[in-house]
Order: C-alpha cells, then structure tokens, then sequence
C-alpha cells in the first residue's frame, strides 16, 4: 500500500538530487573558471619575468649570458 506521503517523499528526493547535481556542476564550473584565472596569471607572470630578465641582460654584462638563457626559458614557458 503507498500512502500520499511516500509519494511526496519520493518526489522530493528526486528534487533534492536535481539541486545537489546542479550545485555540484555549478562549483566544478567555478572551479574551472578560477584555474583559467591562475593560468592566465601565470603567464602574465612569465612574461614579466621574462622582460625583466632582458633588462638585468643589458645591465648586468658580466652575466648576460644567464640573463639570456633565463630569458629564453621564461619565454618558452
């Protein structure tokens, strides 16, 4: 015998679980977003290093071949 509140019960769980898979792709998706963020930042970051490195080439001739190298690598990179 079902009784009226086993089908609400029923309903409800079925909704519950719709919201917890909408929550949990709505998080993974931020998630995502966030370390699209840090990539970007990372090679903003490189790039910087990079042109820095090109600076410390022309003023530091003693070690401008290290500058240099440092330089190609952060560019690769």
């Amino acid at each position: 015998v079902i009784q009226s509140a086993d089908v609400y019960a029923a309903g409800e769980v079925k909704s519950d679980h719709k919201f917890e898979e909408y929550e949990k792709a709505r998080k993974e998706e931020k998630h995502h977003k966030h370390l699209e963020e840090l990539g970007g930042l990372g090679t903003v970051a490189t790039g910087a290093f990079a042109l820095h490195e090109k600076h410390a080439e022309k003023k530091d001739p003693e070690h401008a071949h290290r500058h240099k190298i440092e330089e190609e690598i952060a560019a690769a990179a």
